[in-house]
């Protein structure tokens, strides 16, 4: 069944969204990640996404967020920081259902084959200009097909594809990107990055993805969840 999971991105306690990962093009929603979280699985929602964005850009999660929504009994997937088996294990320890590794997807696969639960682990594919990046998007990149053959390679088989010049703009994802990773058999795809209308959603779901993350479109009510989630 097709998934629709709202995103909680955290950055300095609140809940924001940026503009194409730029940490410069920040709009803040809300003031307390858990209670966002909450309402979110309160309509409706199996899981929710949550991004330490802080932790995506330091290195270094925040591990008091895992337990406040381990605690509050939130199904949640956490990415941001997560460099190391280590960590990634702490995450699913405190209660994240699925870890989100995207800087040691791009650069470190093994570090993913080393969690040991491969069906709880996501790696995340960001992607500009044909390149997978990670480091908060900050770094080089590295060619997608080479990525995506590490990541086979050590029996990663859940990706969440985005495509950066589109995430937080509401404008439709890049389909073309999407089309491309679903030809690889190897995966199962979980899309994200510019859904702005219910259009999208469908139009994703056909494509074949598994799931789809939607963040500024619900926080900006360009549609809200129960109706998302009525169509499927």
């Amino acid at each position: 069944m097709f998934e629709i999971i709202p995103a909680v991105d955290v950055l300095d306690g609140s809940v924001v969204r940026l503009t194409h990962g730029d940490f410069g093009q920040v709009t803040v929603y809300d003031t307390d990640p858990v209670a966002c979280a909450r309402r979110w699985v309160e309509q409706g929602a199996s899981l929710v996404h949550v991004v330490d964005l802080d932790g995506a850009r330091t290195g270094t999660p925040d591990r008091t967020l895992w337990e406040a929504l381990g605690a509050a009994r939130v199904p949640f997937q956490v990415g941001g920081g997560l460099r190391t088996a280590e960590v990634a294990v702490a995450a699913l320890g405190a209660g994240a259902v699925r870890v989100v590794l995207g800087t040691a997807a791009v650069w470190n696969p093994s570090v993913l084959e080393d969690i040991g639960e491969v069906d709880r682990v996501v790696a995340a594919v960001d992607v500009r200009d044909g390149k997978a990046t990670g480091e908060g998007w900050l770094d080089e990149g590295k060619d997608l097909g080479e990525v995506l053959d590490d990541l086979a390679r050590r029996n990663v088989r859940r990706l969440l594809v985005t495509g950066i010049g589109r995430d937080g703009t509401m404008e439709g994802p890049e389909f073309d990107l999407l089309g491309q990773t679903l030809e690889d058999s190897r995966f199962r795809i979980i899309a994200s990055g510019g859904i702005g209308s219910l259009d999208d959603l469908v139009r994703v779901a056909e494509l074949g993805c598994e799931s789809v993350i939607v963040g500024r479109a619900l926080y900006e009510r360009r549609f809200t969840l129960p109706e998302a989630l009525q169509l499927f």
